[in-house]
């Protein structure tokens, strides 16, 4: 009788001082590893506090990398072991059956070609919230614009194929997705719950004007270098 080898699934997690939060993503991956071939896989960014140590608590793997997303995330697609690749925000937690969704996805040849997020939800009960989350589920659909907080899934092939990301200090997960092109993004039947901190702290209409401001000043031209300081 063949035996099925279960697929492999490389999961990348850029942190930088990412304590508070980590462990609870941690955590809620260890189940992958009954249907996946699982390697999880913490890019630190030079942390202060005990990111670090609380990964290894939780039996992820570590490399240390420059901080900033986008060569975090290069360095750990280059190290991490796996067919498949989920880059995931070290505040953010998925919820549902995403693991169906994700084997459902793995498994469909056309999608090796393709790519996969999550419905984006926030930690917050407030009504700003659910409206950010409406406004980001039609930017996904309409212009093909999942942020990274939305979690991606790709074949470690078609990432290659892309380019990955780039070392980018902001806008990295834009430049990817802006390759990948709208009709090969796929939306997944189940949730990213991420921090909504940063909304909280700057007012939630404060905060998505910025946001807006930043991705129309990268899309006529301004390096992601000099949006840094605006972004915040």
């Amino acid at each position: 009788m063949k035996i099925e080898s279960k697929p492999s699934l490389g999961i990348v997690i850029p942190a930088l001082n990412a304590a508070p939060a980590i462990g609870d993503t941690l955590e809620s991956l260890r189940v992958a590893g009954e249907i996946f071939d699982l390697d999880v896989l913490v890019v630190d960014g030079g942390s202060a506090d005990d990111t670090v140590a609380i990964s290894r608590t939780h039996g992820a793997r570590i490399i240390s990398a420059a901080p900033g997303r986008g060569g975090q995330m290069a360095a750990g697609a280059a190290s991490v072991a796996g067919d498949w690749l989920l880059f995931l925000h070290a505040d953010t937690r998925l919820e549902g059956d995403w693991i169906t969704a994700i084997a459902d996805f793995v498994r469909a040849p056309e999608n090796g070609e393709r790519a996969g997020y999550f419905h984006l939800v926030f930690d917050d009960d407030a009504p700003a919230a659910r409206r950010l989350e409406r406004i980001a589920a039609w930017r996904a659909r309409v212009f093909g614009l999942p942020y990274g907080d939305q979690g991606l899934l790709l074949s470690r092939g078609f990432y290659d194929r892309l380019g990955g990301y780039r070392t980018l200090v902001l806008m990295e997960d834009v430049d990817l997705v802006r390759r990948i092109g709208r009709q090969r993004l796929a939306a997944l039947p189940a949730s990213a719950r991420t921090s909504a901190e940063r909304y909280r702290r700057s007012g939630y209409l404060r905060r998505s004007a910025r946001n807006v401001f930043c991705l129309a000043l990268y899309y006529l031209g301004v390096p992601p270098r000099a949006l840094r300081r605006l972004y915040g």
